[in-house]
């Protein structure tokens, strides 16, 4: 294989992916958002390297084959630990392994890992490296622009040339600063300033390197308009909240067809699935919670909610209940809306 379609493959590769989201992306919302684009590069929530190395490895790490590709997101900022939680991600199978550099939790800070590595960039590119040594997947970072009061213009350049040197294959850019003094985290994503104008200017000096944007993106269409900048893109809150977006990922930034015409048949697909796990002792709930913005902005859409959020959670509820909510959509709506 030639250096030009390694570049264009690693380019296509991450073209578009869905962030990673504590409490949101786990195993449950990763396959049902697998049923709305194929092509999406999906990524775990955030396991610290203490939980793989110590905790319960099929319960944190297991999923279904039908999630791939799908990436493992680590914390941690020993390079040994992350080493080892690497390597026992790669043999589970996860197409990635992904270290975040942007989480402004005060647990997070505490255990000094996520946004305040961004003080640390030495640190964060011996982390890489001792992943690389390791491993034969793709190891990226998650960063922001910068903390507190660094300057953006220093301080990604630091830390990005850094993790390059050290072999990381892509970086994925949070498009703002984390205020880890005087912001909670709810706040850190939405009150500092985007500025996609400073991702946009690193992809420029590192022209080799896969550069993913993140941020602040609301829609497909706002994502392929980044692609004229950056090689990639990846939506948090507007693909979890309203996962019907994603049923224009394949078409509108792969030029393929959708798995799923309609998200009717999205939830169809998801139904064996569903009848697997409530055979394995889960609650119909701990996935139906991930569904409830399926029908947002569609007449209907609102009883839908009503209808999982009542019934969902019961002991004995079923496949029957999920039928039952999206019949209450399509009584609704007109058929323009479900298309």
């Amino acid at each position: 294989m030639t250096e030009n379609s390694n570049k264009a493959e690693k380019s296509e590769a991450c073209r578009f992916s869905v962030a990673p989201m504590m409490d949101w992306t786990d195993r449950h919302c990763r396959v049902f958002h697998r049923l709305l684009s194929r092509r999406a590069l999906l990524y775990t929530e955030m396991v610290t390297t203490g939980a793989v190395i110590h905790g319960d490895r099929q319960r944190l790490l297991g999923f279904d084959a039908s999630e791939h590709p799908v990436a493992l997101q680590l914390g941690g900022s020993d390079p040994a630990d992350l080493a080892t939680s690497a390597r026992i991600g790669e043999d589970f199978g996860y197409d990635e392994i992904n270290l975040n550099v942007g989480c402004p939790s005060d647990r997070v800070k505490d255990g000094r890992f996520g946004a305040c590595l961004m003080a640390e960039p030495v640190l964060v590119a011996d982390c890489v490296a001792a992943m690389k040594r390791v491993v034969k997947i793709p190891v990226t970072v998650k960063c922001r622009i910068g903390i507190d009061d660094q300057d953006p213009e220093i301080a990604l350049d630091a830390l990005a040339f850094a993790v390059v040197e050290s072999g990381a294959d892509a970086l994925i850019v949070h498009a703002r600063k984390a205020w880890l003094n005087g912001l909670s985290p709810k706040e850190n994503r939405d009150v500092p300033p985007l500025d996609y104008d400073r991702v946009y200017r690193l992809k420029a000096k590192l022209p080799h390197v896969p550069i993913i944007i993140n941020g602040g993106i609301a829609s497909i269409d706002a994502a392929r308009r980044h692609l004229a900048h950056v090689d990639g893109v990846m939506l948090g809150r507007a693909a979890y909240q309203e996962p019907w977006r994603l049923l224009d990922v394949d078409p509108v930034l792969f030029g393929e067809a959708a798995p799923h015409r309609t998200m009717k048949d999205a939830l169809a697909a998801l139904e064996p699935y569903i009848a697997r796990q409530l055979g394995q002792g889960s609650r119909l709930h701990a996935i139906t919670r991930h569904l409830v913005g399926a029908y947002h902005g569609v007449p209907g859409a609102r009883a839908f909610r009503r209808h999982l959020a009542e019934r969902g959670g019961k002991p004995d509820a079923g496949i029957a209940v999920l039928r039952e909510a999206v019949a209450m959509v399509e009584e609704r709506a007109p058929a323009a809306a479900l298309a």
